[in-house]
């Protein structure tokens, strides 16, 4: 009988023990499991921050990189997102600590014309305007005294080509010796390239092409400078007392001549249908042999609606300033426009813009009392 109470006993308490550990399991699994999901947290965690921090040294490191380019002022690689795309660009970027070329003084500047002031507050530090059809200065400012005059200088050099009656047809090289070695400015002609006499003399005059300018010069009968003797003859022939000729670029600051000078050679140039058109024309294409090279006007007022101009050019040293004449029509009258010595990359168009709007209104009342609408200075 005990041991039928005993083994009762011992049964319940393995049952006790077995329900114990069936109801302890699944308690137990679920701290595994959460112990486990805790630990796979942990190492997201470390995962997410180890990638963070590689990024932010990545990171620091492009923008070292970018720091020490912009001090020695070189190309940089950038990613950026267009339409939800990476894409790698290359970006050029300055030196900090460039030396910066201090500015050249004007010619104008050094002989104190800039305290002229006038009427309309022009920019330029000479200016003249005439009246063709009369020859009366409507406007004067500082017109006879001579200055660099930079690429004016290519509307004689075009006007002495076009009198020797040279073969526009020819073709001409361009060689080491119209390399710019005054001002080292650079070409888009490079040495061995052919281009025809026109060509040459197109964009000498439409985007003042140097080296097309020295071509033409130094193929002239007797070299360069029989050429530059010929462009101060022919400035004596017209009377411009004021003009000297040392090249046919204009490169040289010791191309100078007074507004007054200047509007005489405008008056003689306008008269060939050639110098007219080459002049105004907006853009041209040459072949330099297998190169094709598209040009543009230099003075942006030809393709301006509101302006009717017949011939122009453009100049420019840093001893001369800005300089632009032209020979335009203002309300159906011609005149000639001469500016020298402007400050600011379009203030010499500026001023053209202001005396052509002077002209339609106050100019034209004044040339009607027979006077100078703006005293002579």
């Amino acid at each position: 009988m005990l041991k039928a109470v005993c083994g009762v006993v011992f049964s319940l308490l393995l049952g006790s023990v077995a329900v114990t550990q069936a109801q302890a399991a699944p308690k137990k699994a679920t701290a595994t499991t959460k112990k486990a999901a805790a630990k796979q947290a942990k190492s997201r965690h470390k995962a997410r921050v180890a990638a963070k921090s590689g990024k932010q040294t990545k990171s620091a490191a492009a923008r070292g990189e970018r720091q020490q380019a912009v001090a020695r002022g070189r190309t940089v690689r950038k990613v950026v997102v267009v339409n939800g795309r990476r894409k790698v660009v290359y970006q050029r970027v300055a030196a900090r600590n460039a030396v910066v070329t201090p500015a050249v003084a004007s010619a104008g500047d050094l002989a104190g014309l800039n305290r002229t002031r006038d009427p309309l507050e022009l920019k330029s530090n000479v200016a003249l305007v005439l009246d063709q059809s009369s020859g009366n200065a409507l406007l004067s400012k500082n017109a006879d005294v001579a200055l660099p005059i930079a690429s004016i200088t290519k509307l004689m050099t075009a006007l002495v080509v076009l009198e020797a009656h040279q073969n526009l047809h020819e073709v001409l090289e361009i060689t080491n010796d119209d390399i710019d070695r005054e001002k080292n400015t650079t070409s888009r002609l490079r040495i061995g390239s052919r281009l025809s006499r026109t060509d040459l003399l197109h964009i000498a005059l439409m985007s003042s092409e140097n080296r097309a300018a020295s071509a033409l010069g130094r193929n002239y009968p007797g070299g360069t400078p029989a050429f530059v003797a010929a462009m101060n003859a022919k400035a004596k022939s017209l009377g411009m007392v004021n003009t000297h000729y040392a090249d046919a670029s204009g490169l040289s600051s010791r191309n100078v001549a007074s507004a007054s000078d200047l509007a005489k050679l405008v008056l003689v140039a306008s008269k060939q249908p050639l110098l007219r058109q080459y002049s105004t024309d907006t853009k041209y294409v040459v072949d330099t042999g297998g190169h094709i090279l598209q040009y543009a006007n230099t003075n942006q007022l030809v393709k301006n609606p509101e302006w009717d101009i017949s011939l122009q050019k453009t100049g420019y040293i840093a001893e001369a300033g800005r300089c632009l004449v032209m020979q335009a029509k203002v309300q159906g009258r011609p005149v000639v426009m001469v500016f020298l010595d402007s400050k600011g990359k379009h203030s010499r168009l500026g001023d053209a813009t202001r005396v052509r709007k002077w002209l339609a209104s106050d100019g034209q009342h004044a040339t009607r009392r027979g006077g100078n609408a703006i005293p002579q200075s």
